[in-house]
């Protein structure tokens, strides 16, 4: 049996999961998320956890069983204390501005970028060459903010662009003659 399905989820005060054939619905303070439950896993409740059983032996619910579980933990985090992901703009002129679900951003185009926020995900930018993006899901905060770099990737050899708070950009050696 996978290492992770066998751990059980501690649910925190405050956050409510309900589990039904079709679906895991968690609720807390941050919001509601749902996800689709799969039929190779087995999902109970009891006493302040949440416990996923392979429903056979094959590999596949082993390590479905895994996935599920990993899937859960993130939701019972996200709807209790939330995900966040922060970006930098490096760059001269490059800026960033939030206003209410629209990140405005001048990466070096001859025109703003303006990328809009789905529901859910809260924008901030407390410098105008920093955004933070914070959401329930971690899944859509990763994406959005994916998407966010994607606009402008750091290029190689001066390491302009939007990049990761964490991210290392390796500058490679210009030409010589």
């Amino acid at each position: 049996m996978s290492r992770v399905g066998k751990m059980p989820v501690a649910v925190p005060s405050g956050v409510d999961v309900q589990v039904s054939a079709q679906e895991i619905t968690v609720k807390g303070a941050q919001g509601t998320l749902k996800q689709a439950a799969n039929e190779l896993v087995a999902v109970k409740v009891a006493n302040g956890a949440v416990s996923f059983v392979p429903a056979n032996e094959s590999a596949e619910a082993n390590a479905m069983s895994g996935t599920m579980r990993a899937i859960v933990a993130n939701m019972v985090n996200g709807v209790s204390k939330g995900f966040e992901r922060k970006l930098n703009l490096v760059g001269v002129g490059f800026r960033a501005q939030a206003q209410g679900a629209k990140l405005n951003l001048q990466v070096g185009f001859s025109h703003p970028v303006v990328k809009d926020m789905p529901a859910g995900i809260k924008v901030e930018c407390p410098t105008q060459t920093e955004i933070v993006i914070k959401g329930a899901d971690r899944q859509v905060v990763g994406q959005i903010a994916a998407e966010v770099r994607a606009i402008r990737p750091p290029e190689p050899y001066k390491g302009k662009g939007i990049r990761y708070a964490d991210e290392r950009v390796v500058l490679k050696e210009t030409k010589k003659k």
